[in-house]
């Protein structure tokens, strides 16, 4: 028998978030980063290239939002400063 970490909600998307953050940085030289995870909300920061960039909302919701919703559907993206 194998044992598995049992890892929260809060971890397994802060994982996500590192990925993607290791993603935007190397192509576009942005960065996102974890705020909080509270209740079916994350909140992250969007850096970088991304801070003004015409493109950051498209980051948000299709980037971020999209691959956290693959792991859990009930879960939305917030962008705070």
């Amino acid at each position: 028998m194998v044992d598995v970490p049992n890892f929260s909600v809060e971890e397994q998307v802060r994982g996500l978030i590192e990925a993607l953050d290791g993603y935007i940085q190397n192509y576009h030289g942005g960065s996102v980063e974890l705020v909080a995870v509270e209740g079916n909300t994350v909140k992250v920061r969007l850096g970088g290239a991304c801070l003004g960039c015409p493109l950051s909302p498209v980051t948000l919701k299709g980037w971020v939002e999209g691959t956290i919703r693959k792991f859990f559907p009930d879960m939305h993206v917030e962008s705070v400063s």
